[in-house]
C-alpha cells in the first residue's frame, strides 16, 4: 500500500477519533477567523468614523489664529468682522497637492434673521459700500437696544461640498439655486420656520428647502446658502473664511497638513491641530494592535487544543506504531505519517472552522448582538485562516509525531 493510501485511511479508520481532531483544529480556525472578522471591521469602522466624508481639517489664515474643527470658523464660529479672508484660488491651487482629496471653500458671517430686514455682517475689512453698511448696522445691533438681538451664523458653501463641513440634511433637499437656502434644526425651532417657508436676508428673500444638522450648536443656529451667494451679499466675490481638506485614503494627515503650512509660510495655517490628528492615528494603531494580540492569544490556545488532541491519538495507536517499528518503518517515516495526518485533518477543520466561523459571526451580526459591527470579510482573511490551520497541524503535530517515534517496537507492542 502507498504511504500516502494508508495516510489517508488512517484518517478514516478511526473516524471518531479523527472527528476529534477536527472539531479541535476547526474551534481554533472557527475562533481566529470570527475574531479576525470582527476586529478587522472595529478598526475600520473607527477609521472610517474619524474620518468619514467631513474634511480631516480646514486651513485659514495665518494671523488667525486658527483652532476649532473642521468647518470652525477662525477665532469662533461666526465671529463679527475682523477675519482675515482667503483669496479663492488657494482653494484650487490646493486640490492639486499630492494626497489631497477633495476642498471646499467656505464663507462664513452673521446675520440677525428675528429682523425681516436682515443685514449680513462684514466677514473682513473691505471699501465696499455695501458691506461697510451691514458692518455698521451691525456694530449699532450690538451696542444698546440691539444688543439683546440673537446673532445667527450665515455659512456660503457649494451644495456638494455640505458633507465636507458636517452638514447633515435631516429632512427636505439641498439648495440648487442662488435663492434657496437650508435652515439648522435650532434656528427653525427659534424662528418657527419649515421648508417652503421664506428668509429675508439683505432684503434679499430666500426659500428654505432644507433643514440640517451638524452637532455643533453654533451652526445649527443658522443657514446655509451657495458660497457664489453669500460672497455676493457681503461684497467678498472670490474671498474664503476658510478651505475644507479632506486628505485620499493612506495619506498622513498630519504630514498633508504640514506641506499645506510649507507651501503657503506665515500665510495659511491648519485649523485643526497636528497634535489631534497624531493622537487619531496612535488610537488606530491601538486597535490593530489589540486585534494582532487577540489573534496570537487564539493561535496560542488553538496550538494547545491540537497537541492534547494528538497526543491522544498517538496514545490510542501506540500497538499500531509499534507493529509498523517492527516490520521495519524507520524513526524519519513514522513522524513524516504522523504530522502528515495532522496536515491534511488540518486542512479538512479549516474548512469546516471557516463555515463555523463566518456562520456565529453572521448569526450575532442579524441578531444585532453586537451594535454596529459588520463583517469584514477579506480573501487575506480567507488564506489566512487557512495558513493558521496548516500551522496548528504542524505544530500540533510535531510532538506527538516525536513521541511516536521514539516509542521502542518491544514496549509499543506490550502496552494495552
Amino acid at each position: 500500500m502507498k504511504f500516502r493510501s494508508l495516510l489517508l485511511k488512517n484518517i478514516t479508520r478511526n473516524k471518531t477519533r479523527s472527528l476529534l481532531a477536527i472539531l479541535g483544529i476547526a474551534i481554533g480556525v472557527a475562533t481566529i477567523l470570527g475574531l479576525g472578522l470582527v476586529t478587522n471591521d472595529l478598526a475600520e469602522s473607527t477609521q472610517n468614523a474619524l474620518t468619514a466624508d467631513a474634511a480631516d481639517f480646514s486651513v485659514v489664515y495665518s494671523t488667525t489664529g486658527g483652532g476649532g474643527s473642521p468647518g470652525g470658523a477662525p477665532g469662533g464660529s461666526g465671529s463679527p468682522g475682523g477675519q482675515q479672508l482667503i483669496n479663492e484660488t488657494k482653494v484650487t491651487e490646493i486640490q492639486q497637492i499630492s494626497g489631497v482629496s477633495k476642498v471646499a471653500g467656505v464663507l462664513r458671517t452673521n446675520v440677525d434673521l428675528d429682523d425681516t430686514n436682515s443685514s449680513t455682517s462684514s466677514t473682513s475689512n473691505t471699501t465696499s459700500s455695501s458691506t461697510a453698511s451691514a458692518s455698521n448696522d451691525m456694530g449699532q445691533g450690538q451696542g444698546g437696544q440691539g444688543a439683546l438681538q440673537m446673532m445667527y451664523s450665515v455659512i456660503g458653501i457649494d451644495s456638494s461640498a455640505l458633507s465636507l463641513d458636517d452638514i447633515v440634511i435631516t429632512n427636505g433637499t439641498a439648495f440648487s439655486s442662488e435663492n434657496e437656502v437650508i435652515i439648522g434644526e435650532m434656528a427653525a425651532g427659534r424662528l418657527n420656520k419649515t421648508i417652503g417657508d421664506t428668509l429675508t436676508i439683505s432684503n434679499q428673500t430666500f426659500t428654505i428647502v432644507g433643514t440640517y444638522e451638524t452637532g455643533n450648536f453654533m451652526d445649527d443656529s443658522g443657514v446655509v446658502m451657495s458660497l457664489d451667494k453669500l460672497q455676493s451679499l457681503t461684497g467678498n466675490t472670490g474671498m474664503v473664511s476658510l478651505i475644507l481638506v479632506k486628505a485620499t485614503n493612506g495619506t498622513d494627515t498630519t504630514s498633508l497638513a504640514e506641506t499645506i503650512e510649507d507651501t503657503y509660510p506665515d500665510e495659511l495655517s491648519t485649523s485643526t491641530s497636528l497634535s489631534g490628528m497624531e493622537r487619531m492615528n496612535n488610537g488606530l494603531e491601538v486597535i490593530e494592535s489589540a486585534s494582532w494580540a487577540v489573534t496570537l492569544l487564539t493561535l496560542l490556545i488553538g496550538s494547545i487544543v491540537v497537541v492534547v488532541t494528538m497526543v491522544k491519538s498517538v496514545v490510542e495507536r501506540t500497538r499500531e506504531i509499534g507493529v509498523l517499528k517492527a516490520v521495519g518503518w524507520t524513526n524519519k517515516r513514522i513522524l513524516t505519517m504522523i504530522i502528515g495526518e495532522s496536515v491534511v485533518l488540518a486542512l479538512l477543520a479549516a474548512i469546516v472552522g471557516i463555515v463555523i466561523g463566518v456562520g456565529v459571526v453572521e448569526i450575532i451580526s442579524s441578531a444585532q448582538i453586537i451594535p454596529g459591527i459588520e463583517p469584514a470579510f477579506s480573501v487575506t482573511l480567507f488564506l489566512e485562516a487557512f495558513l493558521v490551520a496548516i500551522f496548528l497541524g504542524v505544530i500540533g503535530g510535531l510532538y506527538p509525531a516525536y513521541r511516536a517515534s521514539k516509542l521502542s517496537p518491544t514496549e509499543a507492542l506490550r502496552y494495552e
